[in-house]
This record gives C-alpha cells, structure tokens and sequence, in this order.
C-alpha cells in the first residue's frame, strides 16, 4: 500500500459536491489516511503550484486556488498514484472517461474539481506540504 494526494477544490466545494468525491473514492477502493478543511493563502498557493510559474495559467491557477476553501485528502491503496489519476480522469471533463470524478462533477478544464499528485515523489512532498508526520496514520 502507499499514499498518495488529492485536494478537493474550490468549484467542488462552492457547488457542494465534496462528499460525493470523498465517497466515490472510497467506492475506488481508497482508504482516507488524513483530510483537513484549509484557505490557501496567496502565497501558499503560489508555493505548492510553484512548478507552474511562468506558465499561462499560473496566475489564474493561484487566483482560483485561494477563491475558498480546499479540501487536502491523504488516499491510501496499492499503486495509490495510478489509482488516483485513473479514479479522477482527464484533467478536461469533456475528455475524462465515463464514471471518473471530473466526468461526473468537474465544470470544466480549469474548474476540474480535484487534483492528484501525479508520481510518488510529487505526492510525498505534496503530502509534506498540508500533513505533518504526526498526523498521518501509518507514520511512525
């Protein structure tokens, strides 16, 4: 088993749907390891997407981020990362497979509802980045 992250984001929260994304990742087969409720600040956002800056939409990554509040979520299963990506689809809903999370709630490519750490590496320093060592299960 391994971990990987998902945040909820801001479209998903303002429209209601966190708990139908949280259930249907446990539908998935994900195991919740660690969640918290959490506003961005500017400069948390422009940290955590910082592999971004100088993109096109970097700016208005960091303008949405902080628009309310998020949802960090720990998911915990084998090939946790794959899994995820694979649970969530593409990252345009119009593109994402049948019964996937951004087919079922995203708005649209910029309001896509989640996102996932796209390889172990980017999830352990992403999980680093919202979760301390004592508040992860599984951690010693």
């Amino acid at each position: 088993m391994n971990q990987t992250l998902a945040i909820i984001k801001p479209d998903a929260m303002e429209s209601g749907k966190a708990g139908k994304i949280l259930a249907h990742l446990e539908a998935a087969g994900f195991t919740i390891q660690a969640l918290r409720l959490v506003s961005l600040s500017e400069a948390q956002a422009a940290e955590f997407y910082s592999v971004h800056k100088g993109k096109p939409f970097y700016d208005q990554l960091v303008a949405f981020m902080t628009s309310a509040p998020v949802i960090p979520v720990i998911l915990e299963a084998e090939n946790a990362v794959l899994k995820l990506r694979e649970a969530i689809g593409a990252t345009d809903p119009r593109e994402a497979k049948e019964g996937t999370v951004r087919k079922l709630y995203a708005e649209s490519k910029e309001r896509n509802a989640i996102h996932a750490s796209d390889s172990d590496a980017n999830a352990n320093t992403e999980i680093a980045f919202f979760f301390s060592n004592y508040e992860r299960l599984g951690v010693d």
